[in-house]
């Protein structure tokens, strides 16, 4: 019989590309159970659904718990956590994959001995150290989680090598880089527009992201440009992404989409000519990003304009996808996008289109299947 595998995230797993992927590859290897917010993920998965709830304990009784450092006492606490342990209860699995450093206590509690595989998407520790209120008691409850469970993990991985070595040195586990890369969209880079230069953007509007910058940007670059907006609402009930339309107001060259599903994504953004990702080093875990949409504007056959941040400049560079800008500030990026021109930006897309099969998910869906592979041994 196929291993039975658990895929836990407290996240709406339908809507999250990375586990999504890691869901589509696993479903390959075995028996896949999805465990997290939402629909189900796959039609062919069992998917076990947990009520949308806070997946930290921020109740008042584990407030009080991380308040006084009951570490311990709070790993279950969590109103999510609870409810995926109540409908996980006697059921047996050959590995679990936990998904962040929130779901590894439920996991090693499910696993029952079985290996469990933590995926840490960004550095736990640091997770929004931006927030006081998350500095203050959440961080050093990451930190605890970390310290006590990926050393007793089957495998631990990140999405790049920068966050990895921190891994490494922290906790001393043996951390594996599995990228947000996605699938090879078989596209082609489309045609400029003579005079026109066509910026895009897709992703979460989340407080922090800077997003307010493009469209300031926009307003000093010339009539060639426009700027087209893909955005899935934040966590905040959707008042970032309408504090960004009230920005935009009465400027035509500025046009909010109705999101699309991961899968559509390249699709989606492939009419344009540059994908911009425009972010201050505002923790760790932003200086080190490389993000879904990176990979989305590849696939999507974009010129990329980016912020100077080590991981996503040293692709740009490597591969001359587009242009780095000097520095985080709106400035900065509108230097960066007026020395665009209609010769530059096709030679960047054309770069893109060469480097979309080496930049897919094969070589890092083929890392998923190494370390199922060895776990499952």
């Amino acid at each position: 019989m196929p291993p039975a595998i658990l895929l836990l995230s407290f996240s709406d797993i339908s809507g999250d590309a990375r586990v999504l992927r890691h869901a589509e590859v696993l479903s390959g290897l075995g028996r896949v159970t999805t465990c997290g917010f939402g629909p189900r993920p796959l039609p062919d998965v069992e998917h076990v659904e947990v009520p949308l709830s806070a997946s930290l304990p921020q109740t008042p009784r584990g407030v009080a718990l991380l308040a006084a450092r009951r570490f311990p006492a709070a790993e279950l606490a969590a109103p999510a956590v609870r409810a995926a342990a109540e409908r996980l209860a006697g059921r047996r699995f050959d590995l679990v994959v936990a998904n962040d450093a929130r779901s590894l206590p439920l996991a090693f509690e499910v696993a029952g001995g079985a290996p469990v595989w933590a995926d840490m998407h960004e550095w736990a520790p640091e997770e929004r150290t931006h927030d006081w209120r998350w500095k203050l008691l959440v961080a050093p409850f990451a930190e605890h989680l970390c310290a006590t469970y990926l050393p007793r993990a089957g495998a631990v991985t990140t999405v790049g090598g920068e966050i990895a070595s921190l891994y490494r040195q922290r906790f001393g586990v043996d951390c594996e880089v599995v990228r947000n890369t996605r699938r090879f969209a078989d596209l082609s880079p489309a045609p400029l527009e003579p005079g026109r230069i066509r910026l895009a953007h897709s992703g979460a509007a989340v407080p922090g992201r800077s997003l307010e910058s493009m469209i300031e940007a926009l307003r000093e670059l010339d009539a060639r440009f426009s700027l087209d907006l893909y955005l899935v609402p934040g966590g905040d009930g959707g008042r970032y992404l309408a504090s960004l339309r009230r920005l935009a107001e009465g400027d035509g060259r500025v046009r909010f989409h109705d999101p699309v599903t991961p899968e559509r994504i390249p699709f989606a953004l492939n009419p344009f000519d540059v994908g911009v990702f425009h972010l201050p080093p505002v923790h760790t875990n932003a200086r080190l990003t490389l993000p879904n949409k990176f990979f989305d504007f590849v696939q999507a056959r974009l010129a990329l304009v980016v912020s100077p941040l080590v991981e996503m400049q040293r692709l740009v560079d490597a591969h001359g996808l587009g242009v780095v800008a000097g520095g985080f500030g709106t400035q900065d990026l509108v230097t960066a996008l007026s020395g665009l021109d209609e010769e530059s930006v096709a030679a960047f897309k054309k770069a893109s289109h060469a480097v979309a099969h080496e930049l897919s998910s094969e070589s890092d869906a083929a890392v998923v299947r190494d370390v199922v592979g060895r776990l499952l041994g």
